[in-house]
């Protein structure tokens, strides 16, 4: 079976959403929001989705491992048709399959993680206020000095779910999202850091219990990820009550032509 472009919504959600935690970021990306960005290829049952809404054009590609070969086989017919140089997030040995089209570089094994024990959050006191558009330039200064080089989509304001800290005034924590769709149910935390002198206090942890309690009414999965080796950022979010439930590795592509 060759792969396709695949355009129908319907078909797409239908297809994720046998595993909504595994493909919550694609799922999310059905989201008028996201959706004009977006290019997917269907081989089968499985689908790879090719994201334009950042400066590297990026891949994702997941799959159970039951379902990898022919996830695999989808990548072997789609290769040729990728941009020169993108960014990929991979279920593991997918990278394989592609290292006769391109290079791979910095490539880090993360973990997607999900929210699967909710009673742990009640053991954290939430703080923290909904920030708007209008606190953009706080909230970049913010990255700039705790967090330099995340991905951070500005637009993603709008949605009302981020939510900082202040101290004496200054934004010194914050939680945000990478995908939150309360069409498709599932939101994947995102852009989390604290400021290097507020750091070891737990503002990170009660900024994402704050979040989480936001969350709770619009979607039925709360996801992330996580490099593997962040082992800081691990040990809090199973504190939070997120339990690891995918690996994958994020890497970039450079075509060998």
């Amino acid at each position: 079976m060759p792969v396709r472009a695949e355009h129908d919504r319907a078909v797409l959600a239908e297809l994720l959403g046998r595993d909504p935690v595994l493909h919550a970021y694609q799922l999310g990306d059905l989201d008028d929001f996201f959706w004009p960005y977006t290019s997917w290829f269907r081989r089968g049952n499985q689908v790879a989705l090719l994201y334009h809404g950042v400066e590297l054009p990026t891949l994702l590609a997941f799959a159970a491992p039951a379902d990898s070969a022919e996830l695999a086989a989808l990548l072997t017919d789609l290769a040729p048709l990728l941009p020169a140089r993108l960014w990929a997030h991979l279920s593991p040995r997918l990278d394989a399959t592609l290292d006769r089209w391109f290079h791979l570089e910095d490539a880090a094994p993360h973990h997607r993680m999900a929210l699967t024990d909710p009673a742990r959050l009640a053991r954290v006191t939430p703080a923290g206020a909904p920030l708007s558009p209008a606190d953009l330039p706080e909230l970049l200064a913010l990255y700039a000095a705790a967090y330099p080089g995340n991905w951070f989509d500005p637009r993603m304001l709008d949605t009302g779910q981020y939510v900082g800290i202040r101290e004496a005034g200054e934004l010194v924590a914050v939680a945000g999202v990478h995908v939150w769709s309360p069409t498709w149910r599932v939101a994947a935390l995102g852009n989390v850091t604290t400021h290097p002198r507020a750091r070891g206090r737990g503002l990170g942890g009660a900024a994402v219990a704050a979040l989480c309690a936001r969350l709770r009414d619009s979607v039925d999965h709360v996801t992330l990820n996580v490099r593997a080796d962040n082992t800081a950022a691990v040990r809090l979010y199973q504190r939070l009550g997120f339990t690891p439930v995918a690996d994958f590795v994020e890497c970039g592509l450079r075509a060998r032509r």
